[in-house]
């Protein structure tokens, strides 16, 4: 293949609201793919929507707040878990269109909660990307992941992987990303704000893979629509009255060419953004620039990767007490 076809469905999620937020989701992919893409990729957290009272609502990270903690009890309430069922009509989606879909989940383990970008390929498992280092008030929320979910997809065109946010500043998971000789790259924001789109396209440069830098788009009313869909709480609505301004998350997703050049950009509203990925740009790029190859000086630096899962607790049969 010497070209792909690609879209970043930027759209409001249904915030706390698993149920509505797939329902959204998979009507938009299945129109992304019904105008032509081949790979379909959504924003940070789409499913369950971003926890914007974190930086928005003051006094959301204090110890004890009531506010805080019965979102969270909702957040785990509503979560996808592994091998949810309720992900089915996205995985029937690339199933039978062929096409690949990335899009952000809170996903719940045990009694905690990760920052999940799920990659559904047709004829298989969803590929887990968790969230490995959680950015300042998201550690009130998200577990740590681990190496077991740095990996890529393989397709017939190349492979595809995903970052989540500020994992695009941590450069030893950018290298071990850039090892697996990615084509397309999914980063996925909140907001593709100025420096966030500076640190896809330097990722774009420095990987030479064509990066999909999905934002989401959220006003201050969709977190009250989102609280009446789950239920509603007076804890989490005081919260929610906290928070000041309109728009939220404002969208401005791009995609991004191996040279850093930037091929489509969205405005702050609502929109689906098609391209046309010419692969070839790939192996030009490379004559002057590979960082996994002739600029990695193996010989000076090495990068170990763990990919074990790190589950923190090994039940043995043949133990004795």
């Amino acid at each position: 293949m010497t070209s792909l076809q690609v879209a970043i469905c930027q759209a409001a999620p249904i915030p706390l609201d698993f149920a509505g937020g797939i329902e959204k989701a998979t009507r938009l992919a299945r129109e992304a793919i019904e105008g032509g893409a081949q790979f379909v990729a959504f924003g940070e957290t789409f499913l369950g929507g971003y926890p914007l009272w974190l930086d928005e609502a003051p006094g959301a990270g204090l110890w004890d707040h009531p506010g805080t903690k019965a979102l969270h009890a909702i957040m785990l309430e509503q979560a996808i878990v592994p091998n949810d069922e309720r992900l089915l009509p996205l995985q029937e989606l690339s199933d039978e269109s062929g096409a690949c879909i990335s899009i952000g989940a809170h996903e719940r383990v045990r009694q905690s909660l990760y920052n999940n970008q799920l990659l559904f390929r047709p004829g298989g498992a969803p590929l887990d990307h968790r969230k490995l280092v959680p950015t300042h008030g998201e550690r009130l929320i998200w577990m740590r992941g681990d190496g077991s979910t740095l990996g890529v997809h393989q397709a017939e065109w190349g492979n595809a992987g995903n970052l989540i946010c500020w994992e695009h500043w941590m450069p030893l998971a950018r290298a071990a990303m850039h090892n697996l000789g990615e084509t397309l790259h999914v980063a996925a924001w909140p907001t593709v704000r100025e420096e966030y789109a500076l640190a896809s396209r330097h990722y774009a440069m420095e990987g030479r893979c064509f990066v999909l830098a999905a934002g989401l788009v959220q006003h201050h009313d969709d977190l009250f629509d989102g609280l009446e869909r789950v239920g509603g709480n007076d804890d989490a609505l005081a919260l929610f009255n906290a928070i000041g301004g309109e728009q939220l998350n404002r969208g401005g997703s791009m995609i991004i060419a191996p040279d850093a050049g930037v091929i489509a950009q969205a405005g702050g509203g609502e929109e689906i953004l098609h391209a046309e990925l010419d692969l070839s740009m790939i192996g030009q790029g490379l004559a002057s620039l590979d960082t996994d190859g002739h600029y990695s000086r193996p010989d000076v630096f090495e990068l170990n990767v763990d990919i074990r899962a790190k589950d923190g607790v090994n039940w043995n049969a043949g133990h004795e007490a």
